[in-house]
């Protein structure tokens, strides 16, 4: 079946780089881009006309929330008490347990999901909050993560996390407790098992990858059995590293280096290797390293880093920084990591904190920024099939809505939607040939229910760090009915 979409712009790419055709079509059959010019004379069997709109690759998301969001929790919380909010010890030894049903499980993918559609990504990483968990992802619940994925259409990236040490408060210090090692074991045969079994499913829609939880919960072991796993399905490897500073100096005080440092002395890195964040590394003032030893590893290793700026920003921290990573010439590739997954917020929010700190120099410009949410990502996965519209290419576009008013006058079309718009702009997504959103209605999907459901699972969750938590009045007691919904003053008023 041959489709053919008109637009008043399309972002094609033509040698090497994004370039924008106007009054332009496109034409895919099946998965798959067969044309792209200014006027199509072949036969097709159903028109897209969007003559007054955009037509742009969509967004690849390399750390997507497929949760609920929690950070809601830790808002507005002084900084300082936030570590109120950790397990205690005494429920590490006597209580873990896992506190939200298969069902609720379950449920908190597909409201992220549908989320991340309507927000124009189509290519995702997704990623849970452990912090309420036993351990980590349980296998079932991404195995119902992949069949949400696959039945709504949306390509992932997608493998069940798992992790050695749990973080608890003891005495005011957070310190690192082991799981079982039958625990421990059972994480990687998740993962190994999710790959034999779902990689390839769905058309072609999920694709599986080791994920691993933060450097700093796992054992030297375990980092080297999943780049191992890795690269034995040879398929991508994802890790929290350089994020925070109780990392990195747990890594400094434990090998003497630097987390990246560390990560290429045990030969983790490498072009199929994802590292969030990166934030404290060499020449970073969160630490006291200078000089970009950190960058010229990640370059050397063909390491991409996952930068996700708003859920940083909203702490008051940012990288330090896009342009400085571009021009060393690492690979960067984009992240939402919170909600609203809003691929064009973070595009936004990313570029101002970088000319902030940076400079208004070309690297940090929003253009660079869609650079790294469409190519960037792509190179990241090793797909030269993704993050553009070509010839060959996966049929894989959002459309624009250039005629709504709260986006403004316009000028340059893609600099002023950057500049100017936001996620709510995107009105149809069409994933590997699927149009699976049009009108920003997504078929079978009751978004009020939906809603609601999530409303009530946050509630379940926000209940479960209350329980958990280093309360002592609260925290080793079952004070409080499950139902009941603690207030922030309560959360920390007896810590």
């Amino acid at each position: 079946m041959k489709t053919l979409v008109k637009a008043r712009y399309i972002l094609t790419y033509q040698d090497g780089r994004h370039e924008m055709l106007e009054d332009a079509c496109l034409v895919y059959e099946s998965q798959e881009i067969i044309f792209i010019g200014k006027s199509y004379d072949g036969d097709y069997d159903e028109l897209i006309d969007e003559s007054q709109n955009l037509l742009l690759p969509g967004f690849i998301d390399l750390d997507a929330l497929g949760d609920v969001d929690h950070s809601l929790i830790f808002e507005g919380f002084p900084r300082e008490r936030r570590r109120d909010l950790s397990w205690s010890r005494n429920y590490f030894e006597n209580h873990r347990k896992e506190e939200l049903s298969a069902e609720e499980e379950a449920l908190k993918s597909l409201y992220a999901y549908v989320h991340l559609i309507r927000n124009g990504i189509t290519t995702a990483m997704p990623i849970t909050s452990v912090i309420c968990k036993k351990n980590a992802e349980t296998y079932e619940e991404i195995e119902a993560a992949a069949h949400h994925a696959g039945k709504l259409g949306l390509r992932v990236y997608l493998g069940p996390s798992y992790l050695m040490k749990k973080p608890v408060l003891d005495d005011g210090k957070i310190v690192l407790l082991e799981i079982s090692p039958e625990e421990q074991e059972q994480g990687l045969q998740n993962a190994k098992r999710f790959i034999e079994t779902f990689h390839g499913a769905y058309d072609g829609l999920i694709h599986g990858v080791v994920v691993p939880e933060r450097i700093e919960q796992q054992t030297e072991e375990s980092l080297k059995a999943s780049k191992q796993l890795a690269d034995a399905f040879d398929v991508p490897i994802r890790l929290h590293a350089a994020q925070g500073l109780f990392e990195y100096e747990h890594i400094q005080a434990a090998k003497g280096m630097s987390p990246i440092a560390y990560l290429e002395s045990i030969g983790f890195l490498g072009e199929k290797t994802l590292i969030h964040h990166c934030l404290f590394v060499s020449g970073s003032p969160y630490v006291d390293e200078k000089g970009d030893h950190d960058l010229d590893i990640l370059l050397k290793t063909g390491t991409s880093v996952i930068h996700c700026p708003l859920v940083y920003a909203r702490s008051g921290m940012a990288m330090q920084s896009f342009g400085r990573f571009r021009r060393k010439g690492v690979n960067l590739c984009m992240g939402t990591d919170t909600f609203p997954p809003d691929m064009i917020e973070n595009i936004k929010i990313g570029s101002i904190l970088a000319k902030y700190i940076d400079g208004d120099c070309a690297e940090n410009s929003v253009l660079s920024y869609f650079e790294a949410a469409t190519l960037g990502g792509a190179r990241a996965l090793g797909r030269d099939d993704l993050g553009r519209l070509a010839v060959g290419a996966k049929a894989d576009m959002i459309v624009i809505d250039l005629q709504d008013f709260e986006l403004g006058v316009l000028d340059e079309h893609i600099t002023s939607l950057l500049f100017n718009g936001n996620g709510r702009l995107v009105k149809t997504s069409i994933i590997n040939g699927r149009v699976v959103m049009r009108d920003r209605l997504i078929p079978e999907v009751n978004l009020d229910e939906l809603h609601q459901k999530a409303q009530s699972i946050f509630e379940h969750m926000k209940h479960s760090y209350y329980l958990r938590s280093s309360n002592k009045t609260l925290a080793e007691t079952d004070f409080f009915p499950k139902d009941h919904v603690p207030t922030r003053d309560e959360m920390v008023c007896n810590a």
